[in-house]
């Protein structure tokens, strides 16, 4: 079938690093759906994110068509079918506030409006 389009925030971060080979490998979206991961962080972490990408690469996995790492959000946001939103720790719910008020809007303008969030 046709991949659904996954996006993952704060991808370079431990929760999101734990969750995304799950992803890729079926315990999410079904063992026969293929996926095209976004992976969105800020642009100090790209370096990270890019080790990540290679560490998903070597794994091979048949279901994962794609990966797409970026710092963008009308690239990560763009026809979205699934987006899930990090959030590490309580204390820094305040600093996130302004990055998921960010992150609604850019969710509005690119993605599909069946976005799962």
């Amino acid at each position: 079938g046709e991949p659904v389009r996954v996006l993952v925030t704060g991808a370079a971060g431990q929760i999101a690093y734990s969750l995304l080979y799950s992803i890729a490998k079926g315990d999410v979206f079904g063992k026969d759906q293929p996926l095209i991961l976004v992976l969105l962080d800020i642009t100090p972490m790209m370096t990270v994110l890019e080790g990540v990408v290679m560490e998903l690469q070597d794994c091979a996995l048949p279901l994962l068509r794609e990966v797409i790492p970026t710092d963008k959000e009308e690239v990560a946001f763009k026809d979205l079918d699934v987006a899930i939103l990090g959030m590490e720790r309580k204390d820094l719910l305040k600093a996130n506030v302004k990055i998921f008020k960010s992150q609604g809007a850019a969710l509005d303008k690119y993605a599909k409006k069946t976005v799962k969030v």
